[in-house]
């Protein structure tokens, strides 16, 4: 009900896809304290129509991407596995920007294999090394693309510089910033890629913060359209441009019942423009 979108002018994905993140141990390390109920909540966001999970070598790490592919795998033909690298897991809640032409290599090979695929649609660099050269981290990720490992390279946590930056070396399709209802710090990212046709993924998008309050405005609108705060919240961000893609993940089994049913809400113009001013 959401509609589609298209990345990098082949994969059509429906616009609200799943983030598959929370599904590990605590601290995004190790394995979730029950594994069938994982399996169990990927299988139902493919039952629902999600075609466009997202997920990375560090959840976990690796963890995830094997849950994936033993929820999952055969995939089917319309559904769309992006991953990521570029981060290095030393324990719980610790992330280490890792770029190096030779690690990034490992990572994509490593990937392939714990997904069970021959060539991955949607590579994203995790983050951008601040001690390696850009054109060498892409660069290396062009190289695989070019060998049939990538089909498309995307882009997280990044400003317009570092996309602009990048297309000089290899095409992106994509990036994956945190952009939600009450925090829009990369609006000038989302503007950029709109102009460009590049998709834009946030993440953490069902965030509300203090604008779910009672009596508040996000708190009477729940209440007219009959739907929750998150309902709203990805709601306005299905309305707020035609390549936003949210990613909402979620443990819960309820939860995600409960996303999914936001590609049914149709904000009005004046509700959407008064969710808009609250931020």
């Amino acid at each position: 009900m959401a509609g589609t979108t298209t990345i990098g002018g082949d994969l059509t994905v429906n616009r609200l896809g799943f983030g598959a993140m929370r599904l590990t141990g605590r601290g995004i390390w190790g394995h979730p304290a029950d594994r069938d109920n994982a399996v169990a909540v990927l299988r139902r966001a493919v039952e629902l129509g999600t075609t466009f999970i997202d997920t990375a070598d560090s959840y976990g790490p690796h963890v995830n991407e094997e849950l994936i592919k033993r929820a999952l795998h055969p995939y089917a033909d319309d559904l769309v596995i992006a991953t990521k690298g570029g981060l290095l897991r030393t324990g719980p809640d610790q992330w280490v920007p890792l770029g190096r032409p030779a690690y990034l290599r490992q990572a994509v090979e490593t990937s392939l294999v714990r997904l069970g695929v021959e060539r991955i649609d949607l590579y994203q660099l995790h983050r951008v090394d601040p001690e390696v050269p850009l054109e060498d981290q892409l660069g290396v990720l062009g190289e695989l693309r070019d060998e049939g490992k990538i089909r498309h390279i995307g882009l997280s946590e990044v400003g317009v510089d570092q996309v602009r930056a990048a297309r000089a070396v290899v095409p992106v399709v994509s990036v994956q910033n945190l952009y939600n209802l009450a925090n829009r710090g990369h609006e000038d990212v989302l503007e950029h890629c709109e102009a460009n046709g590049i998709a834009f993924i946030p993440w953490f998008p069902v965030a509300t913060g203090d604008l779910a309050r009672p009596g508040g405005v996000l708190d009477a609108a729940a209440a007219e359209y009959g739907a929750t705060p998150a309902q709203l919240a990805l709601a306005w961000l299905l309305r707020r441009s035609p390549v936003v893609l949210p990613i909402p993940g979620t443990s819960s089994l309820a939860h995600l019942e409960e996303n999914t049913a936001a590609a049914g809400v149709e904000l009005a113009p004046e509700a959407f423009e008064k969710l808009s001013a609250l931020a």
